[in-house]
């Protein structure tokens, strides 16, 4: 736990401009393991000129340009990946290729020997998109999705506060969630990102029937097609 406080303490140091080596001093830590912890943090160059003048040894501000540098040629290629993913699915899934996504997902995701509908994730695209499918492809009333979100005990004051989240953005209203499942695990660490974590949230069709079968029978035949 102290070491967690510790590397959040480091972090927010460095982006305030802060050198490894005073950040060291202050945690009272080894200066490899305040690099470790702060190494993905890149500096602007205003933060570079003020380390610079505090003596900063140019072997370090080469290292930090260096990563500067290859963060904005990642950036880049995200954005390549992006604008090529657009392109190619710039036209809506036709009835065939949403059964085929619909299908590989829920084969790779949901439930399939309780003789129910259920799919569960993180991801709130690809529970929008199973979500979508559902609704499309079966042509079903979204009065008849049900949601569970899925958390970790010491998130449990934020209860409500995570299924308005998982409600705004499935457009499923809160009277069609169930009971939340709290995760009994310890953690040992604390997380920067607490406020920014909303858990799982699992999808249930409520009155499957023929439909459950029909989707194992997708299943089947696509890994016979394959």
């Amino acid at each position: 736990m102290a070491k967690s406080l510790e590397r959040i303490k480091a972090r927010e140091l460095r982006k305030q401009g802060i050198s490894v080596r005073i950040i060291a001093k202050v945690l009272h830590v080894s200066k490899s393991t305040a690099s470790l912890w702060v190494r993905d943090i890149i500096l602007s160059l205003a933060q570079l000129e003020k380390l610079r003048q505090q003596n900063i040894k140019g072997g370090e501000k080469g290292r930090i340009l260096g990563a500067l540098k290859q963060k904005r040629d990642r950036l880049e290629r995200i954005q390549k990946g992006i604008r090529k993913g657009k392109r190619i699915f710039f036209h809506k899934f036709t009835s065939r290729e949403l059964l085929i996504a619909g299908t590989a997902l829920y084969w790779a995701e949901g439930t399939k020997k309780s003789r129910e509908v259920t799919f569960c994730n993180s991801d709130n695209k690809l529970i929008n998109f199973m979500i979508h499918w559902l609704l499309r492809y079966f042509h079903i009333k979204r009065e008849r999705i049900r949601c569970a979100v899925g958390i970790n005990e010491i998130h449990r004051e934020r209860e409500e506060y995570v299924k308005n989240y998982w409600s705004k953005v499935t457009h499923i209203p809160l009277s069609q969630f169930t009971k939340t499942s709290f995760k009994k695990v310890t953690n040992k660490k604390i997380y920067e990102n607490f406020e920014n974590h909303f858990g799982t949230l699992t999808v249930k069709l409520a009155r499957p029937g023929q439909i459950y079968y029909d989707i194992l029978g997708f299943i089947e035949g696509m890994a016979l097609a394959a």
